[in-house]
């Protein structure tokens, strides 16, 4: 009880100043005014603060025409859906076999993410001769049952006994789906369209029965509390003063990646969980409620903790984590930093700080996370300002690569592992996972909703909206050079490569040695591809491993057969380049994993980024 009311009493204390402990912790630090804040919580307080941030960008944004996606581009990642289950997943077992048991977990995240996107879109556009609803709804329920089978496809009892990384992703993926089914019943089902449950009157279960998606939405949200709950084991404040640690059965170790699921996932807990019986996972009560403080606090809480930590080197971009020093009697400190980078350590923060702002009404929260994107864009050798690469590409003859700028070059976004066709399973999921949460990240500013006591200043609200939006539609030029260059990846049979540059870069094959990324700096461990070392920091007694699936590289696919013909439509619309045949000496991204679920993931991820961020502003 005492820990329920200290937890309250921090979120009341947050949401009355607007802004997070972290961002309050300075005296020389004035935060800016919330834009909204509850009235009955501030009597006799002075809240010192200055106005709402006007732009996010350090430079005026040109006149120059900004790229759109239009209905082509909205075909394209349709059939990078269609080829990902298709061609990855499997009905019966209600998996995607070929997938580890996290990496389909972001599989199902990717696709719920996708759904919301059509159901949106199918609302506004014309397919002719389709454009009765009835064939719409047909498609988007087709996809919304495979991912209900992925529901009971999915290992939860492996899983479990995973690392909290592992767990974290289970809980986010779920959180999407509830997202999904909300979103398309309030936009194409009656409000009166109540009763969860049915009616034994015809006339009563046509009027009132909800979308039969609904059904499904307890399960969705129960697997979510549980793992969240889970998830809790993870935060310690006996080494680093708090954290999440991210594997149990390893030397301790406070990585980016789990402290940032874990506020993005408990933010979303607080967002968007519907509510739980725990005595069945079907009915949805009050027993586990909707808006659990704790949610909040633990978002909080984490967020402070991963910026007071100094997990960001000095491009703005995450590092990995830290070991502790147990070589010093008594410490307990985060002392050891390992600056290896990956692209998702960039991206999962982004849904955390944007849903802190919604909960919060705090503009530093939107500020840092366009700070981080802009980072990460400034990474990968591309100019925002001028809105092209820092490097001239035509200088560079075949057989010569661009120079690497920390996480991609000629501005296009890229893990150390892409040109050398040496990334395992888990790091060609990471550019999917970056562009999912930047597309959570740049979605429009909610409406404030009213309620008792609340003191709403529209003025700021309209302000702040308009800088983000300026601010994501101002990323349209590096996303949409990253789409093209993706799309030249695409083979016959519509599968997406893990290198987007290849194509751009003269489809050089290079080798670790030479591609130009010095993979011996000081104190970087690339253990999501090469294994954790057997040493005194990361531990002597246990080695961890990438996960490599049920597919290893080299062996034929088992679904896809010898040929790899999947009779699908080529994905060619959006660069007009004729396809790759696989072949090892033409094609680099034919090398290591080849194409796989995961690369395919990551391209629609990209092309769903691209629409939605062109939908920004639209209807101003």
């Amino acid at each position: 009880m005492a820990l329920s009311q200290l937890l309250i009493g921090l979120v009341s204390l947050c949401l009355t100043y607007g802004v997070s402990p972290v961002l309050a912790r300075s005296t020389d630090k004035v935060p800016y005014c919330p834009v909204f804040y509850e009235s009955s919580l501030l009597k006799n307080v002075v809240m010192r603060c200055k106005p709402v941030p006007e732009t996010f960008l350090d430079f005026i944004p040109s006149d120059r025409e900004v790229p759109q996606a239009e209905i082509e581009v909205l075909e394209d990642a349709f059939e990078a859906l269609a080829v990902l289950q298709q061609v990855y997943f499997d009905s019966e077992a209600g998996t995607w076999p070929l997938a580890n048991d996290w990496t389909a977990a972001v599989h199902e995240t990717v696709m719920a993410g996708t759904l919301t996107t059509l159901t949106k879109a199918l609302r506004s556009i014309h397919l002719r001769p389709f454009n009765d609803w009835k064939a719409k709804e047909n498609l988007i329920s087709f996809y919304y049952s495979q991912l209900v089978g992925s529901y009971f496809g999915q290992d939860i009892l492996s899983i479990r006994g995973q690392a909290y990384d592992d767990i974290l992703w289970v809980v986010l993926g779920w959180l999407e789906a509830v997202q999904f089914v909300t979103t398309h019943s309030k936009m194409h089902y009656p409000a009166q369209a109540t009763n969860p449950t049915g009616s034994r009157s015809l006339e009563e279960a046509l009027k009132s029965l909800p979308w039969h998606g609904n059904h499904w939405m307890p399960a969705f949200a129960h697997r979510s509390r549980v793992f969240w709950g889970l998830a809790t084991s993870g935060w310690g404040d006996d080494l680093c003063h708090g954290g999440m640690t991210w594997n149990p059965r390893l030397r301790p170790y406070k990585n980016a990646i789990t402290n940032e699921l874990w506020i993005s996932a408990s933010v979303s807990m607080y967002q968007y969980f519907p509510g739980d019986n725990y005595s069945s996972p079907f009915v949805a009560s009050s027993l586990y409620p909707s808006k659990d403080p704790a949610h909040l606090a633990a978002a909080i809480v984490g967020y402070k903790w991963l910026k007071d930590v100094n997990m960001t080197n000095a491009r703005g971009l995450y590092v990995d984590g830290y070991h502790i020093d147990f070589s010093i009697p008594g410490n307990v400190e985060c002392d050891m930093r390992d600056e290896m980078v990956y692209t998702y350590n960039q991206g999962v923060i982004l849904t955390g700080q944007r849903g802190l702002y919604s909960v919060t009404g705090s503009p530093s929260y939107l500020e840092e996370g366009h700070n981080l994107i802009q980072s990460v864009i400034n990474a990968t050798g591309w100019s925002l300002e001028h809105n092209r690469p820092h490097d001239d590409l035509s200088v560079y003859p075949p057989g010569v690569l661009p120079p690497w700028h920390g996480l991609g070059r000629g501005g296009v976004l890229e893990e150390q592992c892409d040109s050398s066709a040496t990334c395992s399973q888990d790091s060609q999921t990471f550019k999917a996972i970056y562009f999912h949460h930047l597309v959570a990240f740049c979605t429009d500013l909610e409406p404030i909703s009213a309620a008792p006591h609340r003191i709403v200043n529209k003025r700021a609200y309209q302000i702040l909206r308009t800088a983000h939006i300026e601010s994501c539609r101002s990323y349209l030029g590096w996303v949409h050079h990253n789409v093209l260059a993706a799309m030249e990846t695409v083979d016959l049979n519509g599968q997406f490569g893990m290198w987007w540059g290849a194509g751009l870069f003269n489809n050089t094959v290079v080798t670790r040695d030479g591609d130009g990324i010095d993979h011996s700096a000081e104190n970087v461990t690339d253990y999501r591809n090469q294994g954790t070392p057997n040493d005194e920091i990361w531990g002597q007694d246990t080695q961890w491993l990438p996960g490599s699936g049920r597919w290893m590289p080299g062996d034929p696919n088992p679904i896809i057969g010898q040929s790899g013909n999947t009779d699908q439509q080529v994905l060619s619309r959006l660069s007009g380049m004729s396809k790759l045949a696989p072949d090892p000496v033409t094609d680099p991204n034919s090398r290591g994993r080849g194409r796989t679920g995961e690369t395919q993931i990551g391209g629609l991820a990209l092309l769903r980024a691209f629409w939605e961020l062109s939908q920004l502003g639209r209807n101003q």
